[in-house]
């Protein structure tokens, strides 16, 4: 990794590590009523699992890119075990089979590698901790921080590869709830070290008493590589709780850029315990 990439990832690591400890006053949170799992939206809920509470998440995406074969990405496994209100630890896995890495989940893909029509298949793990920082107080939004990394185990990948994210957001209402989020993390090929930027935006909305529906656009934009990569998709979800610890959901997207897919699809569950 060139000294660039490595010191700007160490500090971020190093940032929110210091600003989730910190915070830990300011951010005792009430439980939540019912699950809010991450996996709903490229853009993580700003709430963390809860004191002693479990949230195992699973997902399949389909993604139909444009110029290599579709991606098939599955079991998208998270689960997140909360420590205390504030803070939860995170642990992972996911297996892939296509034609570019996953880049539309929001454990934070890859950038996909465009320029090979060849089917590859890969497998990591991830592991991290999230943590939340300020409550929602007026203008003040609700906001967490996310430190994850993700280690191949099987595949033409062999490096280890962190992602930091600061997500915030505000509940407008009884119905309506707006999240955003930017997420870093390092990227590498053959000739590069380079940095990838997610920037994302979703609105949710309760339309019934247990559905609730999103719509969303998020991107990935690379920072130093050689050939740059810009993606961009728009993307609406329905979600159902089946109760208040069972979630199902799925949620498409198109492409809205030449490096995005043409179109991708995931469907999903989370369960609380």
């Amino acid at each position: 990794m060139h000294r660039k990439s490595c010191t700007s990832l160490s500090l971020l690591l190093i940032s929110f590590a210091g600003l989730a400890w910190n915070s830990a006053a300011l951010a005792q949170e009430a439980e939540p009523e019912h699950i809010e799992t991450d996996r709903d939206s490229f853009t993580p809920a700003t709430v963390t699992a809860g004191n002693g509470r479990l949230i195992v998440e699973s997902g399949y995406s389909f993604i139909d890119n444009r110029s290599v074969p579709e991606t098939h990405s599955l079991p998208e496994l998270i689960a997140r075990y909360g420590l205390n209100d504030w803070f939860e630890l995170r642990i992972g896995s996911n297996y892939e089979v296509g034609g570019a890495s996953n880049s539309i989940s929001g454990g934070g893909g890859d950038d996909g590698d465009f320029d090979s029509a060849e089917l590859e298949t890969e497998a990591k793990v991830t592991y991290g901790f999230k943590a939340a920082l300020t409550e929602q107080d007026g203008w003040m939004p609700r906001s967490i921080a996310i430190v994850q990394g993700a280690t191949p185990t099987s595949g033409v990948e062999t490096a280890t590869h962190a992602v930091g994210t600061y997500a915030w957001g505000w509940e407008l209402g009884e119905i309506w709830l707006w999240d955003s989020a930017i997420r870093y993390g390092d990227g590498k090929t053959e000739e590069d070290n380079f940095d990838r930027w997610a920037p994302s935006t979703v609105l949710k909305c309760g339309v019934a008493e247990q559905w609730n529906a999103h719509i969303e656009y998020f991107g990935i934009f690379t920072d130093g590589r050689s050939d740059e990569l810009t993606q961009s998709y728009v993307s609406p979800g329905l979600h159902y709780l089946v109760t208040p610890d069972f979630e199902v959901g799925v949620r498409i997207g198109w492409g809205l850029s030449n490096d995005a897919a043409n179109f991708f699809s995931n469907a999903g569950v989370g369960v609380q315990f």
